[in-house]
């Protein structure tokens, strides 16, 4: 079992905890902001299971239908995460809401919510790193977006514990559900740069500008007379082509060695990459 499937299967193992830990603190303790961070939670069980399985997928060999891999499916996956969090989000603005213009607010056992909440935020903190981490060595975007989704529930975790803190300290109990519509507004904006960030490598993105900029010092450096050069991204799969011109006297093989040359040197710095040259007789 490789390194992204085994983190992976961690995240669904620590969210299906907090879940159960979450849910039985809100139910002990009325409170809307707990509920809400539980549902916030089962958002983060079902992406980490739609990560676990898509990071599997995205590593299978390319096949006859698939030539070009599998990678993208690390992108849908992200895509859909981000549509389960927006669901989270609203339903929570809803839940408060009702709280706030109809149900009668009675809280019970804040402290114990409190404690829960802060448990949450530092198991969160270690998987979230542990995530960011081979997210980073592997180039996996479902990892990535699975890391975010936890630390994210960090922020809200702690946020709900302080104004769990408040309510002990004012006894003012409408503030639960004006905390979990902060919780709700953060969630959203954590799903709008997860869905920005899993949806243009759909289209084909270019790679960032830095990134550009980079691969085009690495040719100059190789002095290779070049045009047309494109590149995008697939999961944590890189893929650029570009035209290469060579003065017209030279041989095929010796042509076929210079393009050899600038492969392994792409190669060597973009794990995962593809290269396609096309070769020009130059001007």
């Amino acid at each position: 079992m490789n390194a992204k499937v085994k983190i992976a299967r961690l995240s669904v193992m620590s969210n299906t905890l907090l879940i159960i830990m979450k849910l039985a603190a809100g139910i002990m303790s009325g409170s809307v902001s707990i509920i809400s961070e539980a549902i916030h939670s089962s958002m983060d069980l079902i992406a980490s299971i739609i990560a676990f399985f898509s990071v599997r997928v995205s590593d299978n060999p390319p096949d006859s239908r698939h030539p070009y891999g599998h990678g993208k499916v690390e992108n849908i996956s992200g895509v859909i995460e981000a549509i389960l969090i927006f669901i989270a989000a609203i339903w929570i603005v809803f839940e408060a809401v009702n709280k706030l213009l109809g149900e009668e607010i009675q809280l019970r056992s804040i402290a114990i919510g409190s404690i829960v909440m802060f448990i949450s935020a530092i198991i969160n903190t270690i998987v979230s790193k542990r995530l960011y981490k081979v997210a980073r060595e592997t180039h996996s975007v479902a990892l990535e977006a699975d890391a975010l989704h936890l630390k994210t529930d960090v922020y809200t975790s702690l946020g709900v514990a302080v104004g769990l803190g408040l309510i002990m300290l004012t006894g003012i109990e409408w503030l639960d559900p004006v905390v979990a519509i902060l919780v709700a507004l953060f969630i959203i904006r954590e799903a709008y740069f997860l869905l920005t960030k899993a949806f243009t490598p759909l289209l084909d993105t270019a790679w960032g500008l830095d990134e550009i900029e980079t691969l085009e010092n690495t040719l100059k450096a190789l002095k290779v007379s070049y045009h047309d050069l494109r590149t995008r991204l697939a999961g944590n799969y890189r893929f650029l082509d570009l035209h290469v011109e060579i003065p017209s006297d030279v041989s095929v093989g010796n042509a076929h060695k210079y393009c050899d040359k600038i492969e392994n040197e792409l190669t060597s710095q973009y794990d995962n990459l593809t290269v396609t040259i096309h070769v020009e007789p130059a001007e």
